[in-house]
């Protein structure tokens, strides 16, 4: 069942794609959620008619994004948890952390933007991966040290 998104979900796509799910997740989640609506014939021409009319605002939003990818590529982080004296960390670190961290270093990012691929359980270094646009995303590194 092809739906139009209404905003960008993680693991599907961005707003306005249009993407092929099956019909008991269209039917279920998202169209009652209000994340998507069917794609017919007609949704996609207003569809197509308001990407026209938003290309140049959607090229503005995407230089501000490569703007912020920039200042942020040389950016490296340390993040300071309670470890064993194994390396072992109570808990672990995740998106929040890597937001506060950004956020002293005058960064205002969102946390659901920033993707940290593995758990991070230990000591060391690892990278995280924060996407500002459909098209721009930058590799952050940040070391976790024992407090």
């Amino acid at each position: 069942m092809e739906v139009i998104l209404k905003e960008d979900i993680i693991s599907l796509g961005y707003k306005d794609d249009v993407v092929n799910v099956k019909k008991g997740y269209a039917r279920n989640f998202l169209i009652p959620q209000g994340k998507a609506v069917i794609a017919s014939e007609s949704a996609k021409k207003v569809l197509a008619e308001n990407q026209k009319q938003r290309a140049h605002k959607l090229a503005q939003i995407k230089a501000d994004a490569q703007a912020i990818a920039d200042k942020l590529e040389g950016v490296s982080l340390t993040i300071g948890a309670k470890a064993s004296s194994t390396g072992t960390i109570f808990g672990s670190v995740t998106n929040i952390q890597i937001a506060d961290a950004l956020q002293a270093k005058g960064f205002e990012i969102e946390r659901k933007l920033i993707l940290i691929k593995d758990a991070v359980k230990e000591v060391g270094n690892y990278k995280a991966v924060v996407k500002l646009h459909k098209e721009v995303s930058v590799e952050i590194p940040f070391e976790v040290v024992a407090e």
